[in-house]
Order: structure tokens, then sequence, then C-alpha cells
């Protein structure tokens, strides 16, 4: 494997990946329509439109974007043309981390030998995978940055994880976890929570090794819940569910941006690492994947316990300054509105009061459709 150049980025750049379910606009169930999509959507979309392992759903690229008012222009134009293809073959684009009723078992994966491979090596494990995620990318100044900054962000990513929780479904039944698209990204040998890491080149030595050694085949399969990415010189936060509109991803990608350019801040001036234990995180993990947004997050500064709308409310107004300088403040402050209104919460109230998974698929299509 050759030595990984981390790509420099001067400015604290925006890249945004929503993955999206393509359902059956009448059964609400799960569609493999990706390769009709494709084919009918206009041209100028192949670059921002991929499909992904299964062939129900897709994954939606921003270009490069300064501002999260650049995310929103961007996705808003790629989802407006995605909708009129939609429609015009009798599909939805539902917004949600797992599927309320589709068994992955009944899913069919893209023709593609990169994820024949994958599967074949992973078998159910990779079969299970019926899940959709956000990813958000924040351009970092070097490798050694976007390590740092990866360990500084483990503490906040619970949080991230509640505040996004949306998948409380799986096989057609509540599991009783709000999240249960994290455990079953854990099932992965290279997923969950990173190890602690130094610097870049600490970075580079591991994936050297488990790629020389045969545990990995490319640095694609690493799937942590935050990354480097050496190509697009970012760090990129993998932790959260798809949340279940447009409004929240955006608010969440205020919150990612103004985490990352604060932390970046800290290391410039030469601020001390505060301690946390990462037993402390993972059980913080655990707790917004079982409770989402009613989880007790415990703070690693006093080592107290909070709710989730206590910690948010605390970090937006710390991080009011850093959204003033990145012009994203009402972003930023609408995440205060995030733990009373998860996709989570709204699925399992729907459920208790319909009792009926697919009037919960046609109510959240309706109460979060984009127009």
């Amino acid at each position: 494997m050759s030595a990984l150049t981390f790509t420099r980025n001067d400015k604290p750049t925006l890249g945004v990946e929503v993955e999206l379910q393509l359902v059956n606009a009448q059964t609400f169930e799960l569609s493999p329509s990706i390769e009709a999509v494709l084919k009918t959507m206009p041209e100028d979309l192949n670059s921002c439109v991929k499909p992904e392992l299964m062939q129900s759903y897709l994954e939606i690229n921003t270009g490069i974007c300064e501002t999260v008012s650049d995310v929103r222009e961007d996705l808003t134009g790629s989802l407006e043309r995605l909708n009129a293809v939609c429609d015009s073959l009798g599909l939805r684009l539902f917004w949600g981390a797992t599927h309320p009723f589709s068994s992955w078992r009944r899913q069919r994966i893209t023709v593609n030998d990169r994820y024949y491979q994958l599967v074949d090596l992973m078998q159910d494990i990779a079969r299970r995978l019926v899940t959709f995620g956000l990813h958000v990318h924040v351009g970092v100044d070097s490798g050694d940055k976007a390590v740092m900054v990866c360990d500084r962000m483990l503490r906040h990513l619970p949080l991230l994880l509640s505040l996004s929780a949306n998948s409380p479904f799986w096989e057609a039944r509540p599991t009783g976890l709000h999240s249960n698209r994290s455990k079953i990204m854990e099932m992965l040998p290279t997923a969950g929570l990173p190890h602690q890491m130094r610097n870049w080149s600490e970075y580079v030595w591991l994936i050297s090794h488990l790629q020389d050694t045969g545990f990995i085949n490319t640095i694609r399969e690493i799937w942590w819940d935050i990354r480097p990415h050496h190509n697009f010189g970012t760090v990129e936060i993998r932790i959260c569910d798809m949340p279940c509109n447009l409004e929240q991803v955006l608010a969440i990608t205020a919150l990612v941006q103004c985490l990352v350019v604060a932390i970046s801040d800290q290391i410039d001036e030469g601020t001390y690492l505060s301690e946390y234990h990462p037993m402390i995180v993972q059980q913080n993990k655990w707790r917004a994947t079982r409770y989402g947004a009613q989880a007790q997050l415990v703070n690693s500064d006093d080592y107290q316990q909070y709710s989730v709308q206590e910690t948010t409310d605390q970090l937006v107004e710390k991080l009011l300054p850093t959204a003033e300088r990145l012009g994203c403040v009402s972003e930023l402050q609408s995440v205060r509105q995030l733990p009373a209104n998860t996709g989570a919460e709204q699925q399992l109230n729907l459920y208790e009061e319909t009792y009926s998974r697919h009037e919960v698929v046609r109510r959240m299509l309706e109460q979060n459709s984009f127009t």
C-alpha cells in the first residue's frame, strides 16, 4: 500500500451524503428500483446520485460547499428533480435509517463487483446492511489535525446519534431501540467507535498494516463512526442515522461543522485535550442507541448525567460564536428542537397511535415530505 497523502483544505468546507430509501408509492415497501431511477433521471445528476449496496436505495452527494446554506441549495436542487423522477416511476423517497416492515432477506444486491465481493466476504452481515445514514465531511488543513479532531470529537458522537435516531423498527417489529441501525453497523469488523490515535503517522501505520495483513482489502472498508478522509481532506462523521427530513439534516450539519471548527481552533491554540474515558463514550453511545433523545448522557467533564435536551442546549450555547463566523446561527439554533422531534420519536408515536407499520411509513412520508 502506498503512503496515504492527506489533501489539505484551507477552509472548513462541507460535503454531505444522504442515503434515502426507495419505496413503492402504493404499498410503501422497499422497491429495488435504483436502475430505473438512474436511467430516468437527468444526466447531470450522475455526478451526485449514486447506487449503494442494495437496489432499494440511493445516495445523494453534495458538491464541495462552504456554508450550510450552500448545502441547502445543493440538496434542494437534487431532491426536487429526484422527487419528480420517483413520482413518474411510482416511487417515493423515504427518510429513515431502517424500514419499518420490509425485510432485509428480500432485498437485492446492486450489480457491482465490489458489492458482490463484500457480500462474499461478510455473508449475512453484509446482507443485513439495509440501513441508511447521514455522513458529513468537514475540511481540515492537515492529516495530524484530522486525527486530533477525530479524537476530540469522540465524546460528542453519542449526542449526534441521539439527535438523529430514526431506526426503531427491524423485520416488521419494534426493536426497543431508537437506533437499531447503529447495532447493525457495529456487526461489521471495522465499524463502530474508532481507536484513539495520536497523529497521522499512527493512522497511516494502522491502515497499512490492516491492508498488508489482509484484514481489509481497501481503506474503503474502514466504517468507523468518524474517520479521516485523505482524498477529500476532511473529517467524516458517519455515526448519524438518516434524519426524517432535510431541515434536520441541515441542523445536524451545522452542529457538526461548528464542532469541528471549534475543536480545530482549540488545537491551533494549544488547548490541552480534556480527559475522557473511551468506556464512557461507549456507554453513552449505547444509551443513545437504546433511548435516542430520551437518553441520559454522562458529561466527561464532571461525570454527571444530563438529558439530551440539556446537553444540546449547553453545546449550542457554547458554539454560537463559531456559528456566527460560519453563517449558520439559525441552523445551529434549530438543533435545540431536535430532541422533541427525532424520527424515532415520530415513528414510535405513530405506531402507538395506529398499530400499523404501513401507516407509519405513509404518515412519515406525509409529515416529512420534501416540498
